[in-house]
């Protein structure tokens, strides 16, 4: 397993740049619910490393939930963390790609309300994005890493609080719709997913531009309220 390091924040560092801050998101995939951006930097890139908790600092999709939940923890002890949602009202309206970016861009302005540019002696910063676009409209500088959340700490660190906060609020949504399992595919189409929507059709939460859910939309004619 291809495990992440600092490297790519200490090499930024060594050049001039005062902050480093992975980004990640959680959630362009789901029929329902919102798309969750998170922007991390490390409080300490000399810190060691090698052991345990440092390990599960990867791509969430590595870690199973309880591993999830225990480095949630550990990530807010070491990362400054900015978070930014939009909701599928907005992923609707400007589609999830322009969302997933927009929910970056408030996770950035986020994080600058943990950690003040000045702090680190250089105002001179920049973002690293995971996969292989950068976040459109936005006048900073920045890196897309393909793969990033399996080479870059800082960008798996914000990929487990992205997924671990968007689990938590589909947990909540999942108390007011019950019948759709939300607590269980956190809105991802899957076979019990879709077959919900087809027997309730959807609720406020889903995402109408997204195909299956538009057809339970023409089957059902209404929304549920």
């Amino acid at each position: 397993m291809e495990k992440p390091t600092f490297d790519w924040e200490k090499k930024l560092r060594e050049r001039g740049y005062g902050l480093v801050a992975g980004i990640d998101e959680a959630g362009r995939g789901p029929l329902a619910g919102p798309v969750v951006a998170v922007a991390a930097v490390a409080r300490n890139l000399e810190e060691e490393e090698n052991d345990d908790q440092w390990n599960l600092i990867r791509d969430s999709k590595t870690l199973s939930e309880k591993q999830r939940e225990r480095a949630y923890d550990f990530v807010l002890k070491k990362f400054y963390v900015g978070v930014g949602i939009c909701d599928q009202k907005t992923i609707d309206r400007i589609n999830i790609l322009e969302a997933s970016f927009l929910a970056m861009k408030k996770a950035w302005v986020d994080l600058q309300t943990k950690i003040k540019l000045k702090q680190t002696g250089n105002e001179k910063w920049i973002l690293l994005i995971d996969g292989d676009k950068k976040i459109s409209n936005f006048s900073g500088e920045q890196r897309a890493i393909v793969q990033g959340d399996k080479k870059v700490k800082s960008i798996a660190a914000a990929s487990i609080v992205a997924k671990v906060t968007r689990d938590r609020l589909m947990i909540k949504t999942h108390k007011k719709y019950p019948q759709y399992g939300f607590d269980k595919h956190k809105g991802y189409g899957t076979k019990l997913h879709i077959e919900a929507l087809r027997q309730f059709g959807p609720t406020k939460i889903h995402r109408k531009s997204f195909k299956p859910v538009k057809n339970a939309c023409q089957r059902k004619k209404i929304m549920i309220n």
